[in-house]
């Protein structure tokens, strides 16, 4: 009798084990960085706030379609006043109309697609180049890191602005020598970050093992190497989309971004300057599309930061398992002052 009582807590106990080993190997990295980026309400709601912004940009020429206002068509009769002063918000126009009488809600879409495409290539672009200089020059050292090294520096040292507005002015405006300029910029920042990282795990067992294995260099540097430095780029890529969506609407401000006449955010507010007194919505509509959606992305590389963390995930547990109504400072030391027969209770 006892010996089949011991065989079933053995088999109990066994098969708690299993579904426990089970639940701990079923949740990968992937999956743990995503369940701490979920609880973070503000991560997720800038993902919503970019996916709809990328949705307005896909189908803003369906959009277009629906209202009935192509981007480029003026509207002299019905968008400006007969003073020509531009009229505002309304049911014909959402958004108000600019000092041609375009419909300024279709051209914000269309300057969406602008921005998201910049920002996205641009920023794809980068970290590819960055992500492959920096762990090339990591990984061999020596006379290749020290070349990769200086080159990078001289392009950290260059002053962005100033080298993009004069070749933007040189070459004429267009939106591939936006992403040109902003992806020659900003690799050598990614790049130094992952040089930095590889330096550190190329000397990791698992490197030293997979090269003792008769592994390839290239093998060693994309298959064991870049996963583990991806988390750090994957950060600053969040957060070099909105610094290229700013530099593009820059650009667009003074001309040269995109070639006249293509709806941009910068070129609206460029249009704006000298009607913002009679028509605000000029700035604010434009303005408050390029604010949200850099502010979006700046919150979302936040997010992706924390849930990187693992350290984050012990203190979003550790929070909700605190019961409802105790104080914050419940885990000091109990007091002992008082009478005998104080229990250390806080008061």
């Amino acid at each position: 009798m006892s010996t089949d009582i011991e065989q079933s807590q053995r088999s109990d106990t066994s098969a708690a084990t299993a579904k426990a080993t089970s639940a701990v190997k079923g949740r990968s990295a992937t999956r743990l960085t995503w369940e701490r980026l979920r609880r973070d309400r503000v991560a997720i709601a800038s993902i919503v706030v970019i996916v709809v912004m990328i949705l307005a940009a896909i189908f803003a020429g369906v959009i277009a379609d629906i209202i009935g206002h192509p981007p480029q068509q003026a509207y002299p009769n019905t968008g400006l006043s007969p003073a020509g002063i531009p009229e505002g918000p309304s049911s014909d126009f959402l958004f108000g109309t600019d000092k041609r009488g375009r419909d300024v809600f279709v051209r914000i879409l269309y300057g969406a697609r602008v921005s998201l495409l910049v920002g996205f290539t641009a920023s794809v672009g980068a970290v590819i180049v960055g992500m492959s200089v920096g762990v090339i020059a990591g990984y061999y050292g020596g006379v290749i890191d020290a070349i990769l090294s200086r080159t990078l520096d001289v392009i950290l040292a260059m002053p962005v602005l100033l080298l993009g507005f004069a070749l933007a002015a040189v070459v004429g405006p267009s939106v591939w020598l936006v992403v040109g300029v902003i992806l020659f910029f900003s690799f050598a920042a990614v790049g130094r970050i992952v040089r930095g990282q590889t330096l550190s795990i190329k000397e990791k067992e698992y490197v030293e093992a997979a090269r003792s294995l008769g592994a390839s260099d290239r093998r060693i540097m994309f298959t064991e190497i870049v996963p583990n430095v991806f988390a750090p780029v994957l950060v600053y890529a969040s957060l070099l989309v909105p610094i290229s969506i700013i530099f593009a609407a820059s650009l667009s401000f003074l001309g040269l971004g995109v070639p006249t006449g293509t709806p941009a955010w910068g070129s609206m507010l460029n249009n704006a300057t000298d009607v913002y007194t009679v028509a605000p919505w000029l700035f604010l509509f434009p303005g408050g599309a390029l604010l949200i959606t850099t502010l979006a992305f700046n919150l979302l590389g936040d997010g992706i930061r924390d849930a990187l963390d693992p350290k984050a995930d012990r203190f979003l547990k550790r929070r909700k398992k605190r019961p409802k109504g105790q104080a914050r400072d419940s885990r000091r030391a109990p007091t002992t002052s008082g009478s005998a027969g104080t229990s250390g209770e806080e008061y």
